[in-house]
């Protein structure tokens, strides 16, 4: 548990954010050190390192970006600070970036056009149609594992917070449930890079990513001539000024939305189960009165969580943050979990209180701008059903084990911990 008392500033001629072994420091060091970040004037720069086996040399750097003003001022302004060079740290060509990550490496007027059509299966109502989906397959995760689990323990990630983000992406995509397990082995290998349990080389990233798209591509491929009750079928019909999605367009917003979809949903719901075990008097707050809190707890456990922990943008021409210098081409990345600790912003910031405003907002699901997380109301009733239901069935369940966390400067992951119930 980070407690604030135990946060210090570290040292800032000590702080590499490009440095494996600062990710793999205890984590109220790395606190320590993004207070220094964000009480230092000006912006930090770092460079980059070699990644091994990868057949492209490290870029020329970046600037690191901690507090929660410059974040949402890079946000916010899309004609400064593009995404179409890539919003991951290192360089790639931009085939390559589009093939990763869609629409997030890409700029207007082609991140407008991909937006607009995908954006015609998450409207208000197909959300809504979601959401009975949503509360069915809660409940059937937690009956799986009280039927599962008569010893009163489990894995909570594996059994509950994947359980649930991965099933419902999968069934709102139209994904059969006998290939829940390999869609879950792709999303894990995708965004476990510098973890040697998930990749273990550059060629087997890059051969789960092909297998992936590939699978995607034949179901867009099938919904077109075979459309179903699913959103990939309402995707691949959709139209803006008669224009539809290719299948390779479908396939690398497919490894987005899987990925996106599954991981990071996981992860709040285990960093939140962790968050109100560790914190009594919230999670008896929250259980006793949750219609009143939920809103505001489920912002404050993605604030707390932060799983998503960074995202680049490049400069389109010469500019300044808060009055800094930023060349035309420089490289800035927008670290979340810092802004979502910025003492300028949140009270006691490292507290956590599920019934903090919900404004000044919390910069988990990006900072606004055209790329803010297209799926975040989504993600938002699946933890505000989950806990419910969590609440509701099983309200003495608390984590129990120390989590083994994910190694990555990318993704604030939870691989296992175990959870138990009376």
């Amino acid at each position: 548990m980070t407690l604030s008392h135990e946060i210090t500033p570290q040292p800032l001629d000590s702080i590499d954010l490009s440095a494996p072994e600062f990710w793999a420091a205890p984590r109220h060091v790395r606190e320590g050190a993004f207070q220094t970040l964000r009480d230092t004037p000006g912006l930090v720069h770092y460079d980059e390192r070699v990644i091994e086996e990868a057949p492209f040399p490290p870029g020329a750097g970046y600037y690191a970006l901690t507090r929660h003003e410059d974040i949402w001022h890079v946000s916010r302004n899309a004609n400064l600070f593009c995404s179409g060079q890539g919003s991951n740290i290192g360089d790639l060509p931009q085939e390559m970036n589009e093939f990763f990550g869609s629409m997030i490496n890409m700029d207007d007027p082609k991140h407008f056009r991909l937006r607009s059509i995908v954006s015609k299966g998450f409207t208000p109502k197909q959300i809504g149609q979601i959401d009975e989906m949503i509360v069915a397959k809660a409940a059937e995760v937690i009956d799986r594992v009280l039927e599962q689990f008569p010893e009163k323990t489990c894995d909570f990630v594996e059994h509950i917070a994947a359980a649930l983000p991965l099933e419902i992406i999968c069934d709102m995509m139209g994904i059969p449930s006998a290939d829940y397990a390999q869609v879950l082995a792709w999303t894990n290998t995708i965004l476990g890079v510098g973890d040697p349990e998930y990749v273990t080389s550059y060629d087997e990233l890059m051969a789960h990513s092909l297998e992936m798209f590939m699978y995607a591509q034949a179901l867009g491929e099938d919904r077109r001539t075979n459309p179903q009750d699913d959103i990939t079928s309402v995707m691949m019909a959709a139209e803006v000024d008669g224009d539809q999605l290719t299948p390779q367009e479908f396939g690398s917003f497919f490894i987005l939305l899987v990925v996106a979809g599954n991981e990071t949903t996981r992860n709040a719901i285990s960093h939140g189960m962790k968050a109100l075990t560790d914190h009594p008097d919230q999670r008896e707050l929250l259980y006793g009165d949750y219609e009143t809190h939920a809103k505001t707890a489920i912002e404050e456990i993605v604030r707390y969580a932060t799983p998503v922990i960074h995202f680049r943008r490049t400069a389109t021409e010469d500019t300044e943050i808060n009055g800094f210098p930023i060349k035309q081409g420089e490289k800035v990345v927008m670290y979340y979990n810092s802004g979502n600790r910025d003492e300028r912003v949140f009270t006691d910031p490292h507290r956590f209180d599920v019934t903090r405003a919900t404004q000044p907002a919390q910069v988990g699901f990006g900072a606004g701008g055209p790329h803010f997380c297209l799926g975040a109301n989504l993600a938002r009733r699946e933890l505000v059903i989950m806990f419910d239901e969590i609440r509701r069935r099983v309200p003495s369940l608390r984590i129990t084990g120390d989590p083994d966390y994910l190694q990555s400067a990318f993704i604030n992951g939870i691989k296992r911990v175990e959870c138990a119930w009376d």
